[in-house]
């Protein structure tokens, strides 16, 4: 009968209207309608609905979005942004879907190793922080007389929301 028990499927759920900060460690799934504040990491899937809210980075196999996540996703299997999701940071990702009126601002790596690579933002100069994580606009920025004011403009326009 211990066999059974092992194979029960669990899930941690953030209800809406519930509010958690901290860091999240689960070997299971976890569902969030609520908000929380802080580092999450499960071993299994993610799920956001559209009146869930995440703030920190977030270390998952699987993930549905609905929701916002502002911080680093990874995601080492499958990652779904539904139409309702909006998304404010760095994605890496083995395999993506995103539903038409998903919105993503940061930079998007996707294969195999992808949730395995470094983030982007640590890999830029760090005498340069770049919000945008984009490291190939920083290297022809530094070309310029004006880089500064180049690179200005470049992160007013990548601050905008990308529609799917």
């Amino acid at each position: 009968m211990t066999t059974q028990k092992n194979h029960t499927p669990s899930l941690t759920m953030i209800s809406e209207g519930t509010s958690l900060n901290g860091t999240i460690n689960t070997e299971n799934d976890i569902r969030i309608a609520g908000k929380t504040d802080g580092e999450l990491t499960s071993k299994g899937k993610l799920i956001v609905t559209s009146s869930g809210v995440v703030e920190g980075d977030i270390h998952v196999a699987d993930a549905d979005i609905a929701g916002k996540v502002e911080g680093e996703l990874r995601v080492s299997n499958k990652l779904t942004l539904r139409q309702s999701a909006v998304i404010e940071g760095d994605i890496y990702t083995k395999t993506l879907i995103v539903e038409e009126g998903a919105e993503m601002v940061g930079a998007c790596r996707m294969g195999t190793d992808a949730a395995k690579a470094p983030s982007l933002t640590s890999s830029a100069s760090k005498s340069e922080k770049s919000s945008s994580g984009h490291k190939s606009q920083s290297t022809d920025d530094s070309q310029n007389s004006d880089s500064s004011e180049e690179s200005k403009k470049k992160a007013t326009h990548n601050g905008k929301f990308a529609k799917a």
